[in-house]
């Protein structure tokens, strides 16, 4: 996937702009590779290409198809300018995909799934008068040729709020007795830095309520799989989880534990991508999500005013890319005036979720930690994340590089 000849001559580069990269939310949120600015296009004569792994079935994939209808709407985009390619899976499909949309014309394809990257980078190089996006890649800054970028939201944040959440409801289940074990599961796609990054952003946000608070992470090895999903939930209750938290794209947690809630358990969960709910209407506390609309709409922009593409796209609470799905009911009381609290730190910059003296690793404060992975195997082996002890995410790249292990959270599998 990463072109180790590439690497070599581009790592001075990356790591020179990285040192001087502006650490304040705006459209260029994350670390840039300079690119050329290109023609503009009229708005009615731009033609789009999106490729999805799933379909609106996924909440993940519906995220995406509502992110770029809504920039449409914003930008005066119609109906017919928009190719939508459903679930093509991570492989060579994904490379016929998106030479098929540049042979139909379309000026930008982006894709929304990690997998999906080398083939669009592959297809980037036979086209290089389309532009290829593949949202929550990583490896667009190091690409030979300027036709390519990422885009990824700080979906960190709004994983810590969600975790905030849980705290205070887990805290409200001690208080009365309810619960003596602040035991928490993580029901988690892949073991990549994506899902690692996210399910750590939540835990410290339960951790800033309920300090004593531990999590086991189960596995599903799959992004969208509603059976293994109930089926990873149900076996984390069973263990004596209370709260389930998750990385996965379909309702299949949520339902499962409903299910539990109603037979007379103690179970509640926090869900992503998507409101839960509809399927666990006192189960579910609230959702982590995205809002693609605040990516997609100024990557679309630039198509139409020719100003120059970022390599990287990253936003967050203060660009409105990331939110909580409405709070349930079952939620603890002051959780609303909690939640609005620690917003308005992620915006001022007064919280930052991965403060290096807020967890430990082995026993031990991180000092440093290398964002840049430049041998393909998905740990980061050169660039310094860690700034005045401030684990920097999302902004050398925009895909996340969090792959830490913390002390209190244990994988499973």
């Amino acid at each position: 996937m990463k072109k180790i000849l590439v690497i070599v001559a581009a790592l001075f580069l990356i790591l020179s702009m990285a040192a001087c990269t502006d650490k304040s939310s705006s459209d260029e949120g994350a670390g840039n590779t300079v690119r050329q600015a290109r023609d503009p296009i009229a708005v009615g004569d731009l033609k789009i290409g999106v490729i999805l792994v799933h379909d609106e079935n996924s909440g993940y994939d519906l995220a995406h198809i509502e992110g770029v209808k809504g920039a449409m709407s914003t930008l005066g985009i119609k109906d017919n300018q928009v190719i939508f390619k459903y679930n093509i899976p991570e492989d060579e499909t994904c490379f016929d995909t998106a030479v098929d949309l540049a042979e139909q014309g379309c000026h930008i394809v982006i894709s929304d799934s990690f997998g999906h990257q080398s083939h669009m980078m592959t297809a980037a190089t036979e086209y290089p008068n389309v532009i290829f996006v593949a949202a929550t890649g990583d490896t667009a800054a190091l690409e030979p040729v300027a036709n390519v970028a990422n885009m990824f939201p700080f979906t960190f944040q709004s994983r810590y709020v969600s975790g905030v959440v849980a705290g205070m409801k887990l805290k409200e289940l001690m208080d009365s007795g309810a619960v003596s074990d602040p035991y928490i599961g993580y029901v988690g796609a892949y073991p990549y830095a994506e899902v690692v990054s996210g399910y750590t952003a939540f835990f410290l946000g339960i951790r800033s309520i309920v300090p004593t608070a531990h999590m086991d992470v189960q596995y599903t090895n799959s992004w969208y799989d509603p059976m293994a999903e109930g089926e990873a939930a149900n076996a984390l209750i069973s263990k004596g989880c209370v709260i389930i938290g998750q990385h996965a794209d379909s309702t299949g947690a949520p339902s499962a534990i409903q299910a539990i809630l109603d037979s007379g358990k103690v179970a509640y969960s926090v869900g992503y991508n998507i409101d839960m709910l509809s399927v666990a209407p006192t189960a579910a506390l609230t959702s982590a999500q995205n809002n693609w609309v605040a990516l997609y709409t100024p990557t679309l922009n630039r198509m139409i005013t020719g100003e120059t593409m970022p390599s990287d796209l990253a936003l967050g609470y203060s660009d409105n890319a990331v939110m909580i799905s409405a709070l349930g009911p079952s939620c603890a009381a002051g959780t609303a005036e909690k939640v609005a609290e620690v917003i308005a730190a992620l915006k001022d910059g007064s919280l930052q979720v991965f403060d290096t003296k807020n967890f430990t690793v082995g026993g031990e404060t991180i000092t440093t930690y290398a964002w840049l992975d430049t041998d393909g195997d998905w740990i980061g082996d050169s660039g310094e994340a860690i700034e005045n002890g401030i684990f920097m995410e999302s902004v050398f790249r925009s895909a996340p590089y969090f792959a830490l292990r913390i002390d209190g959270i244990t994988e499973l599998n």
